[in-house]
């Protein structure tokens, strides 16, 4: 394999021809106008080598808005962002929006958006502006068609006037013959007196590409290696279609040439549009720019990563309450890594360690556990402050809290941040601190052991101390003064570690299982006195679960099932 081109090179691609094979009727123009050896030829061999690079490093990032940003799509521009910062290079955004039937405006603003949720800020295009623009290729017709125009005095190009029964003939006939499906109309070589019969009675037309019939074409791909195409297998292909709309490939090359971009970097199923593209290039006489074709994101099962596998969409993820510096650590180490055993990078760690030769060319599993989890090391590796307000604001917005800051909001952030992976887990989290299923969890096989290591008197001294005002002095106090408390309760009770501290949890959070107990408290205290908590939340204060304990019959429970309604432990206040 031919050793991989440097970052600083740039492919050209170099194709020799010999006008002794050109057909007859070619011949005689083409002594007298050599640009025409364009014209029907049979190549001896194409490749792409390496010339120096010129100008600044200039990449793209070019998606159709179709759909959502999907998580592919993300890390791809996301691989040409870090290419271009740690080059010093720029990062421009094309819309190719040639697809009008499924191209909508409401689609390319969300895909902006998510771009620039994750901090992936263009140098160029929709709404920064530029030097080489307009940024959409619907807005771009004009240049198409000059080029197009100019392949086709060139002779890089012909009119193709053959019907579309005759081009599925062409094809069934290759399938019977076993051979490529390649153009083997009359086009190619038509007469001008045909050419122009055809023009006069206004039969439609294609501008066809004239393809070598022989050889190959290589590249070296910064990620692949060598790769390469036998160039008999292609045939002349389209690049303008009859109704004057220019095809993907041309687009693509028109606008990667006249963009000035350096290097392509882009998803694998792009490759062997690479063979067409690169032929344009050559024949406009454009520099071939370096090709870097990142593999397929892939599910667990390894096949393509798909809605069928879940959330796949950068917008869905967002919602779903990930942050957006965990999304770009998490993609940018989907095929690649730094070669260390350090998964936890941010953005500028990342252009400052990010290098296309250590981009591996295997497909990338795509792990929804592993995203989760990294999701809750960046969460909990904020300042706390931003934490505060990134939980303040979702808690408001989901109607749990009346307001997004104040004490409450800082006791809460800092009694639950250790048990939140999401954003989203954060109602969750306070919601079920702020609940109090206590008779279904008595009633629980778990819950069995504790109802009858004498929870009763534990019920009967708590509502006691509660209505002494005992408790509620304490808990004025905060966690000092809760802690003191539970010591001389202790003492009364002759309890000490779990066979303390597990009744109180039961009989007070209405759980089994959850934060610091102490913490847990305080904040359940706190949240009927503060006025933050809204009133439809189903939060049942602490005056509310005395209450419910002083009703429960213990003799039943230690019998058996439960005989009262679970509602009675969850009716709203």
């Amino acid at each position: 394999m031919v050793k991989m081109a440097g970052l600083v090179g740039s492919p050209w691609l170099r194709i020799r021809v010999s006008p002794d094979f050109a057909p007859p009727l070619l011949r005689s123009r083409l002594a007298s106008k050599p640009y025409l050896a364009h014209r029907r030829r049979r190549y001896l061999s194409a490749s792409a080598s390496s010339a120096p690079a010129q100008g600044e490093v200039r990449v793209r990032f070019a998606p159709s808005p179709t759909g959502n940003l999907h998580v592919g799509g993300a890390r791809t521009a996301l691989f040409n962002y870090l290419f271009a910062r740690s080059k010093g290079g720029r990062f421009i955004l094309r819309i190719e929006d040639t697809d009008l039937e499924r191209s909508t405006r409401k689609s390319e603003e969300a895909m902006l958006h998510d771009l620039s949720w994750l901090g992936l800020d263009w140098d160029e295009g929709p709404g920064v502006g530029g030097d080489y623009g307009p940024y959409r290729q619907s807005e771009r017709n004009f240049l198409y068609k000059q080029y197009a125009e100019k392949l086709l005095d060139s002779g890089a190009v012909y009119r193709c006037f053959c019907s579309n029964e005759e081009l599925e003939q062409m094809k069934e006939t290759a399938k019977r013959l076993q051979l490529p499906p390649v153009y083997t109309g009359k086009w190619a070589t038509a007469p001008e007196k045909e050419i122009e019969e055809e023009l006069v009675k206004g039969t439609p037309y294609t501008y066809r590409f004239r393809v070598p019939e022989e050889g190959t074409l290589k590249i070296n791909d910064l990620i692949r290696g060598e790769v390469s195409w036998s160039l008999d297998t292609l045939g002349d292909f389209v690049i303008m279609r009859s109704n004057g709309q220019p095809v993907y490939n041309f687009c693509v090359t028109v606008d990667d040439a006249t963009m000035r971009i350096s290097h392509v970097i882009r998803a694998e199923e792009h490759l062997p549009n690479t063979l067409r593209q690169a032929l344009i290039y050559n024949a406009l006489g454009f520099p071939v720019p370096s090709f870097a074709h990142v593999s397929l994101i892939l599910a667990p099962d390894r096949s393509k990563l798909s809605k069928r596998h879940g959330a796949t969409s950068v917008g869905q993820f967002r919602e779903m309450g990930y942050l957006p510096q965990a999304m770009v650590n998490y993609l940018a180490l989907l095929g690649w890594g730094d070669g260390t055993e350090n998964e936890f990078f941010t953005i500028d760690q990342l252009v400052e360690k990010f290098s296309i030769d250590r981009v591996n060319k295997s497909g990338a599993i795509f792990d929804p556990t592993k995203l989760r989890w990294m999701n809750g090391q960046h969460l909990r590796s904020l300042p706390l402050d931003e934490l505060i307000e990134i939980f303040g604001d979702q808690w408001k917005r989901t109607g749990i809290l009346v307001e997004s800051e104040g004490t409450f909001v800082k006791d809460a952030t800092e009694l639950l941040k250790d048990g939140i992976d999401l954003i989203t887990d954060a109602d969750t989290a306070l919601s079920n601190l702020l609940s109090y299923p206590v008779l279904s969890t008595l009633s629980s096989d778990e819950g069995k052991p504790i109802v009858q290591d004498k929870l009763s008197e534990v019920a009967a001294s708590l509502i006691s101390a509660y209505d002494s005002g005992e408790l509620r002095e304490a808990l004025e106090e905060g966690h000092a003064g809760w802690q003191k408390w539970v010591k001389s309760f202790g003492k009364l009770l002759k309890r000490k570690g779990k066979s303390l501290f597990m009744p109180l949890r039961v009989l007070l959070t209405g759980k089994l299982h959850g934060p610091d107990m102490g913490g847990s408290i305080v904040l359940i205290y706190k949240a009927g006195i503060c006025g933050a908590v809204n009133p439809q939340s189903g939060f049942v204060p602490l005056d509310e679960r005395l209450k419910i304990l002083r009703e429960i019959d213990w003799d039943a429970l230690n019998k058996g099932p439960d005989p009262q309604p679970e509602s009675v432990a969850t009716v709203a206040h």
